[in-house]
C-alpha cells in the first residue's frame, strides 16, 4: 500500500536550490513536492516568509521500502537528519493534476482521531494581492489554534503553495474550517473560502487529510510533536 511523507530539514543553500529546481526521482517515488518552508503569518516582506535553507517535502512512495530507501541517499540523508511524519490517505477535496489518482476518501474516520492536513495549489499570479490580503488572516487563525501541534506553511516560486498542520482531531479540524469555533477570528477560514470560491486564486488547488502513522527525527528542538 502506498504511503505518504513530510518532511521538514535544514539544508545547505546549494542543495535546496537545486532541489527547489528540480526534485529528485529515486524508485518508488511516485511524486515529490519540494518548497521553501514559510513561517505562518509573517509579513509578505520578510526573511522568514520564504527561508530557502529550511525545507519542506511532501512525497508520495509506493511502500515504507521504498521510503527508508531513498533515506539512505544523497538528498534523503539531507531529509533523515530533520524530521518527518508517515501518512495514511484519507480523503481528498479539489484537485492538483500529479495527485489526481487518489480517490475522493478512502473510508469512514473517527472524527476524535488526530488529523494531518495538507492543502496544495498552482497560484494564480494575477490573484496573488488577493490571495495574501485573505490568505494571511488565515494563517494566524490557523498558527495560533489551541487544537494544532504543528502548523507551516512552504511555497515554491513562482506558482507552487502550501499549508501543513497537525490537528488534536478532525472534529477540531472542520470545526475551524466550517467557522464553529467561538470568538472574532471563527468565521476567518471560512469567508477566505467563499472568497475562493466567488473568484479563486488558483489554477489548482485540493486538500489532502491523512491519518498520521508516526514521526521521526525533531524540528527546531522539538520531538513528539503528534497528539498523544
Amino acid at each position: 500500500m502506498s504511503v505518504h511523507s513530510f518532511h521538514l530539514a535544514r539544508v545547505p543553500l546549494r542543495t535546496a536550490v537545486g532541489a527547489l529546481l528540480r526534485p529528485p526521482s529515486a524508485p518508488g517515488l511516485r511524486h515529490m513536492e519540494v518548497l521553501a518552508g514559510m513561517r505562518l503569518g509573517a509579513p509578505v516582506v520578510s526573511r522568514h516568509r520564504m527561508r530557502l535553507r529550511h525545507l519542506a517535502v511532501f512525497a508520495e512512495w509506493a511502500d515504507e521500502d521504498a521510503l527508508d530507501a531513498f533515506l539512505q541517499r544523497p538528498f534523503g540523508r539531507h531529509l533523515a537528519a530533520g524530521w518527518h511524519v508517515r501518512l495514511e490517505y484519507l480523503r481528498r477535496w479539489g484537485a492538483v493534476r500529479e495527485l489526481d489518482h487518489l480517490p475522493a476518501e478512502t473510508g469512514r474516520t473517527d472524527p476524535a482521531e488526530p488529523v494531518v492536513a495538507v492543502t496544495l495549489a498552482r497560484m494564480r499570479l494575477t490573484e496573488l494581492p488577493r490571495f495574501l490580503h485573505w490568505g494571511r488572516p488565515v494563517e494566524r487563525q490557523v498558527r495560533d489554534h489551541p487544537e494544532t501541534t504543528l502548523a507551516l506553511a512552504a511555497m515554491r516560486p513562482p506558482r507552487s503553495v502550501a499549508t501543513f498542520s497537525i490537528w488534536t482531531s478532525s472534529r477540531a479540524m472542520t470545526a475551524m474550517a466550517f467557522g464553529r469555533d467561538p470568538g472574532p477570528t471563527a468565521r476567518l477560514h471560512h469567508d477566505a473560502m467563499a472568497e475562493r470560491a466567488r473568484r479563486d486564486f488558483h489554477r489548482e488547488f485540493t486538500t489532502l487529510r491523512f491519518r498520521p502513522l508516526a514521526e521521526h527525527g525533531t524540528w527546531e528542538g522539538r520531538t513528539g510533536i503528534l497528539p498523544r
